[in-house]
């Protein structure tokens, strides 16, 4: 079968193959099946699985199970995520199917729906952005999740993806899940339902052929696992002298799902003090480039403007004329992103967040935690004031990835979210 790797198209389509999947047994999936490795910390991670020896927690996380006083980047923390791996593939079981194939994986949220195809994607298509990203990472993320990578041998979880979709493929998406009985189906502790079907074979040269149109793939969700894909690979290649390109360790683990079955949800913002002013200089500093106003609503219901919750009370702000005369004159397109206009003209020259990737002052709270999370912050004293904001759009995401901008940091937060361990990559 043709997968399409020669360096003739791999600046001019995307490439997608099946892979061999390492994946639990149908019984033990809902126990092996964990929440991505980056959504919890420590404690969090450990609190998620006590009790469950089969969490996948224990290999994408297995700091859990050292002394709490471990770094968590330490070379032991991930020589216990490969024992952990080990132990798991023995004691679940774990398979690995006989043939490459593709996989469905269905998430259901709230009775809404998305159906992607889990499937390998080409590193190279990745450095040479026809795989488009929209968000800049993190060395110490990149890090840790390369030498995950390297040292378990295995790519644990997927990076998510988006594309216009094709008729072709949501037909071939209808027939299996209208004629397959799904190989795993179970509701997860927190109401998603996660359903994967194995694809046909008799269905993958289509599969293939199809993707081989498309000229551009958007990353999601899961830039850093991405990008540690790229350096793993970089690192397996100089370990190879037999390197022809075809390995494994060449691809990456991702599902790709349909651009109109996404859902964004705003990424809200917390800062812990007012920057040394008070709360009557606060509310003077933002004036003078927002309107302001005392307001009923928690959020936002509109683009360009933002609740603010402030000292028990929840505020409407919304930027100037002045503020978007600016913007209109800026080549960037990503300067009138609601994110951008909030951080250049009220977190940044107001509250000092000058970098809010590196800001220990600034925390940043998913919209799937609701404003409640946000008034509970600030009730308890733990931050001084937060900011809800009005969800970035598909379309965005796409116009500023093919802009080759990014986004500030903390700007989408996709829901709901696949889990780890179901499907495995080994390289």
């Amino acid at each position: 079968m043709q997968f399409f790797l020669n360096r003739k198209y791999i600046f001019s389509m995307a490439i997608i193959k099946p892979f061999r999947a390492l994946r639990p047994s149908k019984e033990s999936a809902h126990l092996v099946a964990s929440v991505p490795y980056d959504v919890v910390n420590r404690e969090e991670a450990g609190n998620l699985a006590e009790g469950n020896d089969l969490s996948f927690l224990r290999v994408t996380r297995s700091e859990i199970e050292l002394d709490p006083s471990t770094n968590p980047y330490s070379k032991e923390v991930y020589i216990k995520a490969k024992e952990n791996l080990d132990l798991l593939t023995k004691q679940v079981p774990f398979r690995i199917d006989d043939q490459p194939r593709f996989y469905l994986y269905k998430l259901t949220m709230d009775k809404r729906s998305q159906i992607g195809i889990a499937a390998m994607f080409s590193v190279d298509d990745y450095d040479k952005d026809v795989i488009m990203k929209h968000e800049k990472t993190r060395k110490e993320k990149e890090d840790d999740r390369t030498n995950h990578i390297i040292t378990t041998g295995a790519q644990t979880g997927a990076v998510f993806l988006t594309y216009k979709g094709i008729s072709e493929i949501n037909n071939i998406v209808n027939e299996t899940t209208e004629e397959t009985l799904p190989t795993y189906n179970f509701t997860a502790e927190d109401g998603v339902t996660h359903t994967v079907w194995i694809v046909s074979e008799r269905y993958n040269e289509t599969i293939i052929n199809e993707f081989s149109k498309v000229k551009k793939l958007y990353i999601a969700d899961g830039h850093h696992r991405a990008a540690s894909a790229s350096r793993a690979r970089k690192v397996k290649m100089e370990k190879d002298p037999d390197h022809t390109g075809d390995e494994e360790y060449n691809f990456f683990l991702a599902v790709i799902f349909p651009a109109e079955q996404l859902k964004i949800l705003p990424y809200n913002r917390v800062v812990h003090d007012l920057n040394e002013i008070n709360e009557e200089e606060f509310l003077n500093e933002i004036g003078e480039k927002f309107y302001l106003e005392k307001s009923k609503s928690k959020e936002p219901n509109e683009k360009r403007s933002f609740g603010m919750y402030l000292k028990g009370k929840w505020y409407l702000i919304k930027p100037r004329d002045s503020v978007i005369a600016s913007l209109s004159l800026s080549d960037s397109v990503g300067s009138g992103l609601d994110v951008s206009i909030l951080q250049d003209f009220l977190l940044n020259p107001v509250l000092g967040i000058d970098d809010p990737k590196t800001n220990k002052r600034i925390d940043f709270v998913g919209g799937i935690r609701g404003t409640k999370e946000l008034e509970k912050l600030v009730d308890s004293g733990k931050a001084a004031v937060a900011f809800s904001l009005y969800p970035v759009s598909l379309d965005d995401l796409i116009k500023i990835s093919d802009a080759g901008e990014v986004m500030p940091p903390k700007s989408t937060w996709f829901e709901p979210k696949l889990r780890d361990g179901l499907l495995v990559h080994l390289i």
